[in-house]
């Protein structure tokens, strides 16, 4: 038996855990980037939120509000009103959480940290601790979507499909490299060791296959909140874009970069969700 065989026979939460399991693998390689540079170039790194951003955008839309949608399609209310309930309440969650939780914005450089203030309630925590929540913060709503698109499969939804949940995973995993990286390496400026600067940077990943599993059984028991499931975790991933990366991937003066990764990271998260989709 194949591995992709291996894979379909599977329950759908487990494919969701290893879904996640692979998203969370590829934070860490992008964490592991502290073994193989000193410093990364600001306008990289910019680049880099910009493409996390970009491919963020095209999955809230092409793998979550778009099935949402079309699921809704023919029921005793209007197909819109599930996909912008759910989009606006996990947006409203994610600035409730982005309130209460102290973190610091991700990918700021010491030449800006005294410019930057505190989020969420005061904290004496260390601010090697609040990049690492900076960061978690952003990964639970990556994997709750995930999770989400392998519940969907398991509903039985003609709009959902192993080949999407595959590809938002695929986006979403690709994505986490740069994030990743945004965590490690301002550790490691912090005067932290490149062994701990890693593990801090791929512990930031380890919400997602959590968050996934929560997602895919829950709309696995609970069928008709699936159209919301699907646009809260849109909602909350547009939040943290618009929130946290384009802010943070212009701060350094390199919007055009950080422009243009948006634009690449859109375009493979839309190639990835049509072609495999």
């Amino acid at each position: 038996m194949g591995i992709v065989d291996w894979f379909l026979e599977l329950h759908p939460v487990m494919q969701a855990l290893f879904a996640t399991l692979f998203t969370w693998f590829m934070t860490a390689l992008g964490a592991a980037g502290v073994f193989m540079a000193r410093e990364l170039n600001r306008k990289t790194l910019d680049w880099m939120l910009g493409f996390a951003a970009g491919v963020m955008i095209a999955a809230s839309f092409w793998s979550l509000l778009a099935p949402a949608i079309e699921m809704s399609e023919g029921k005793s209310i209007p197909a819109w009103v599930p996909a912008v309930t759910g989009f606006l309440m996990g947006a409203a969650l994610l600035r409730l959480v982005d309130r209460l939780l102290p973190h610091l914005h991700v990918g700021i450089d010491k030449e800006s940290a005294g410019q930057e203030e505190l989020e969420g309630v005061k904290s004496s925590w260390r601010r090697t601790t609040l990049l690492i929540v900076a960061i978690t913060l952003h990964n639970f709503p990556e994997g709750l979507a995930v999770g989400v698109a392998f519940g969907a499969v398991a509903a039985g939804f003609e709009s959902a499909t192993i080949a999407g949940a595959v590809a938002l995973a695929i986006g979403i995993g690709i994505q986490n490299i740069p994030e990743g990286t945004a965590v490690s390496m301002p550790l490691r400026r912090e005067k932290i060791s490149r062994l701990k600067s890693f593990w801090y940077g791929q512990l930031s990943g380890t919400v997602e296959p959590i968050a996934g599993v929560l997602g895919a059984g829950l709309v696995i028991i609970a069928q008709p909140i699936l159209p919301y499931a699907l646009a809260f975790a849109a909602g909350a991933m547009i939040f943290v874009v618009v929130e946290e990366l384009v802010p943070e991937s212009h701060i350094g003066g390199n919007s055009h970069a950080a422009t243009w990764g948006a634009i690449i990271g859109f375009a493979v998260m839309m190639t990835l969700d049509v072609a495999l989709g």
